[in-house]
């Protein structure tokens, strides 16, 4: 392994542990302000951050000015996109958040990295191997024992987090679509400023946002707008330059064996067995999901 694909690869573990973390974060500070102001809070603080980056990067140079209005635009249109995404997935998650447990949240969101090959495939028809649809199988069987109580009933907070997780799949298809066609850092940075204003509106429609909150819930909402929105979403761009998509999908995956570890050393959660069996099948399937199928070879592959 080259020392440029190593260090990615410990960006992405980094980044993964940063984002599990957070959960506990965003636990924490249901205890002091409403989730919608929380939420709108911590992408601004995000929006400025990737912002001042944004700003300091050096503009990439076009010999065709139409190229270039056609870069800018993309660059408008997938923030945008991203941003509307990013914020009502955010909400959900923060909603759900406030009546489950952190590492229960984390196993839950991890449901988009099935999603996503479910969505290519009903919306643009992009064929899965048989490992998807096992990895999809495995994932219903541990999200039923993760989630269905004893009388075959969702918790309410795990439901939102479900939508959460099918929220945060349109975000990473639409990523996708125009990450290529624009500039990611400029693209995150406009996403973070529509996902503030988004859950800003949000906020002062259903809740009563006050600086007092704000203030008393400071701690959670610095790490969380920071560290875990500016800093892991600029490193994980970075490192994924240098790291092969599969191995970055399952490094970020392991958001939810962070989120499941520190909710246990810092909140003192505990699980059922039935539930920690839940985790372990939806881990299974989050590994399976993004493996390559027998006989097939990697894009960069010999």
């Amino acid at each position: 392994m080259k020392k440029k694909q190593f260090l990615g690869c410990l960006i992405l573990t980094f980044v993964a542990a940063i984002w599990g973390s957070a959960f506990v974060f965003q636990r924490v500070g249901m205890d002091y302000i409403e989730p919608i102001t929380f939420n709108a809070a911590r992408m601004t603080l995000a929006a400025v951050a990737v912002g001042l980056v944004s700003f300091l990067m050096k503009p990439k140079a076009f010999a065709d000015p139409e190229e270039k209005r056609a870069f800018s635009r993309n660059n408008v249109a997938g923030g945008v996109c991203c941003g509307i995404f990013l914020s009502l997935a955010s909400i959900f998650q923060q909603m759900g958040i406030v009546t489950t447990t952190a590492g229960k949240a984390g196993f839950i969101t991890t449901l988009y990295m099935l999603l996503v090959p479910i969505f290519s495939f009903l919306l643009f028809k992009k064929r899965n191997s048989w490992l998807v649809w096992l990895a999809v199988l495995l994932g219903l069987c541990g999200m039923y024992l993760l989630c269905m109580t004893e009388s075959f009933t969702i918790a309410s907070g795990d439901a939102l987090i479900c939508v959460c997780a099918v929220l945060f799949s349109g975000h990473i298809l639409c990523c996708d679509h125009f990450v290529s066609r624009g500039d990611p850092i400029r693209i995150s940075a406009i996403q973070f400023l529509t996902a503030s204003l988004v859950s800003w509106a949000a906020a002062f429609l259903l809740e009563s946002p006050g600086t007092d909150k704000i203030v008393s819930a400071l701690i959670p909402i610095l790490y969380c707008g920071l560290v875990s929105g500016g800093m892991g979403y600029t490193l994980q761009i970075v490192a994924q330059k240098f790291t092969d998509p599969t191995v970055a999908s399952i490094l970020m995956s392991l958001e939810s064996v962070f989120a499941v570890l520190a909710g246990a050393l810092l909140l003192h959660e505990t699980m059922s067995v039935r539930e920690r069996w839940g985790c372990v099948i939806m881990f299974i399937a989050v590994i399976i999901v993004q493996l390559p199928a027998p006989g097939t070879r990697r894009a960069d592959g010999p």
